[in-house]
């Protein structure tokens, strides 16, 4: 059963990260701390995404949750 994400916001999340530490990117849109999971996914067949930090950056997330490059933004929500 493919179910569909929900869409959090139309716009990116602009994330501070810390090289070497794994962050959970929400990817079912439900979480109440968006971008990051904290396990509203539980019985949909969407699960998480982790990603590990390469630098100290400022990274953009999705918040649409339909970037073909996700958990990073690609703009998808202008098409929304």
């Amino acid at each position: 059963m493919s179910e569909e994400a929900v869409i959090a916001q139309k716009a990116p999340y602009a994330i501070d990260v810390k090289e070497g530490e794994t962050y959970y990117w929400c990817a079912c849109g439900r979480s109440k701390t968006q971008p990051f999971c904290d396990g509203s996914h539980n019985g949909t067949s969407i699960e998480p995404q982790a990603f590990t930090a390469d630098k100290d950056e400022t990274v953009y997330l999705c918040g649409c949750k339909h970037s073909k490059n996700a958990p990073f933004c690609d703009g998808t929500h202008n098409d929304l």
